[in-house]
Parts: structure tokens; sequence; C-alpha cells
């Protein structure tokens, strides 16, 4: 008995694992050898392509594919029709099948709907991604990125909220009350 929900409609190759609680909603296809975690929400029209890894908790809205290459950590958003890009010089008449570059998204980081990650590029734990960006490269931990080409115009809390550094490099998100400290490396957020 599985401990999952999978629509009619859906496709599920052999091979894959899916974790308790998961939910894979209309027209979607998760391929072979594919891990799908606890709790994960798979929207209508998806592919999940052979040897991806989401972790618990990944919301994957509506007409996503996660090619061959990417993994995800626990928590992550991926927002209606973003893209993710496994080669970075495609040719139609060029197998580059064995070349496709690795994407890493972090734990608890939000993709806006209709951006594009151009692949070998990661994202950071609890990044944000604006819609509509086209990611280029490595985005930080908490960076808010936004753009064509993606920039970073400030940081975000692990609550979504854009975070206001005083004068002395902290600043609090006003949800949560955590208190965050902007340093060389970046952001960290103070225990």
């Amino acid at each position: 008995m599985q401990d999952f929900f999978v629509h009619e409609t859906a496709v599920i190759d052999e091979g894959c694992i899916i974790g308790k609680d998961a939910k894979i909603w209309h027209f979607s296809h998760i391929m072979p050898k594919c891990v799908i975690g606890e709790a994960c929400n798979i929207g209508q029209n998806c592919v999940i392509f052979p040897n991806v890894v989401l972790g618990r908790n990944v919301k994957v809205q509506n007409n996503v594919s996660i090619y061959e290459g990417v993994t995800c950590d626990e928590d992550v958003f991926l927002g209606p029709s973003m893209v993710f890009t496994n080669v970075i010089n495609p040719r139609s008449g060029v197998n580059r099948r064995g070349q496709y570059a690795k994407t890493h998204v972090g734990k608890g980081a939000s993709i806006g709907a209709n951006a594009t990650i151009v692949c070998g590029h990661d994202i950071g734990a609890f990044a944000f991604i604006g819609a509509g960006a086209v990611v280029t490269k490595t985005v930080p931990a908490y960076a808010l990125v936004v753009g064509n080409p993606a920039k970073q115009i400030g940081w975000m809390s692990e609550y979504g909220h854009r975070l206001e550094f005083d004068a002395s490099h902290k600043a609090i998100c006003p949800e949560s009350g955590q208190e965050y400290e902007l340093g060389e490396n970046g952001v960290t957020r103070i225990a």
C-alpha cells in the first residue's frame, strides 16, 4: 500500500522513491531513479527527470520541468513555469548526454514564477529569486535577486521578508523576530 497520493493521469516510472504524504498531480511524469521526499507537492504538468533528488516538503508548482543534475534540499519552493537548464550550449544535432551541469538549490530557497536558472549555478539556502529572473551565476544564501540577468538587490529572512540592516550590520525579521547579521561572507542568522 502506497502512503502518497498520485492522480490517475500522472505517470510514475519504476525505480522511483517517493516519500510519505507526497502528492503528484494531473499529467505529471516522474521518471526512473528520482527521489521525491516526504510531503512534497508536485503540481500539474510537471516532469521530474531521472536522478533528480527533492528533499522533504519541496513545493513544485504547475508546468515545471526538473532536469537531470538538479537537487533540492528541504522546504524549497519552485514557482509556476520556472525553468532549470542542464546544458550550457545545447544543439539539436549534438548529443550532450553525460555533460549535464549540476545545480543545487539550498534549504528553504524560493524561485519565483517564470524564473530561469542557467545550469551550473547553485542557489543558496533561503535565497529568493524574483519572478522572471534569469540566474546566470551562483546565488548566495539569503540573497534577493531579480532581473535579466539577475542581480542581487538585497537580503531576505527565512520567513521571506526583506532585511534592513542597521549601522551595526544587524537586522530583525518583522514576522519571526529572528536576528541576522551581515558580514564579509554574507548573511547569517544569529541563534
